[in-house]
């Protein structure tokens, strides 16, 4: 039986379902809680991972073998390496039904891959590496359970002695509206923070973000763009995630029945399907 964990609230003391907040699994609550229901609570995993979740995951391998200390050659390897050890049956390929379509877009993803990581290879950010694929889960003052995160690179900070930077990548079709000041940023960000500032007991300073574009520019623009979350200047941002976090676990304490987003562009279908056929049937937490 899974441990759940009591927090109190007004007097009472109420079961968490989960013994974590990470911000994948805050975000897929927010987002379709059926699903999250399924993923976070059942632990089930079934649901088919996209080509664009593959090639990130490939990307992400690739530069912990890079900033590792392997050659160039050997990390785009590794990579390319895992998006073929894929199975054809973990990807949704959406409307590639056919076999021939599936190796056209398992082909489309390759060359993606390949692109994106030899756009970011070609010229890497320079950082004095403190720590590669970083996985914490701390408690935090004030948060009724722990979060968990996993932090890309820990650098020496380049504006502040005695302090680290968080390094975040990520392998896009195009670059985000919003820059640093997007709402997803800045909520991930501060999941790395608390962890990073456990685990290396040093100030965090900022939090900085490399977006590779997978498809070339046809007006010659750069492929990358560089977002950085300065943490001294969000001291709003963090009251407001922490009343999210409250409010989030609150939510989940309640009794209540998870009901599908069928308007969820990554899951919606799949957990309509889930609510229709009622594989969840003890959608309810006590």
């Amino acid at each position: 039986m899974k441990q759940k964990r009591a927090v109190r609230n007004h007097g009472k003391k109420k079961r968490v379902p989960i013994k974590h907040w990470s911000h994948s699994s805050l975000m897929s609550f927010l987002r379709n809680p059926l699903a999250w229901y399924k993923r976070y609570v059942e632990e089930i995993y079934d649901t088919p991972t996209t080509p664009a979740a593959v090639i990130g995951s490939a990307g992400h391998l690739a530069l912990e073998h890079y900033y590792s200390g392997a050659p160039k050659d050997i990390a785009i390897q590794k990579g390319l390496e895992y998006v073929r050890s894929i199975g054809d049956f973990e990807i949704n390929f959406g409307q590639a039904k056919s076999k021939a379509a599936r190796r056209a877009k398992r082909a489309a993803m390759e060359a993606d891959y390949l692109r994106a990581i030899g756009y970011y290879l070609a010229r890497p950010p320079k950082h004095k590496v403190l720590g590669v694929e970083v996985r914490g889960v701390v408690e935090v003052e004030g948060l009724p359970i722990p979060i968990k995160a996993i932090s890309d690179l820990v650098v020496e900070s380049k504006v502040e002695k005695g302090a680290v930077d968080i390094v975040d990548h990520k392998f896009v079709a195009s670059f985000s509206k919003g820059g640093a000041a997007k709402s997803l940023f800045v909520i991930q960000a501060l999941f790395n923070y608390y962890t990073v500032r456990e685990m290396f007991g040093k100030p965090v300073r900022r939090f900085i973000v490399y977006e590779c574009k997978k498809t070339k520019n046809a007006d010659g623009s750069p492929q990358m763009r560089r977002y950085e979350i300065d943490f001294q200047k969000h001291a709003q941002d963090f009251k407001v995630f922490h009343r999210l976090i409250n409010d989030a676990t609150e939510e989940i304490s309640r009794r209540r029945v998870y009901l599908p987003n069928p308007s969820d562009m990554f899951e919606g279908d799949s957990s309509f399907d889930i609510y229709r056929l009622e594989l969840v049937s003890e959608g309810l937490v006590d």
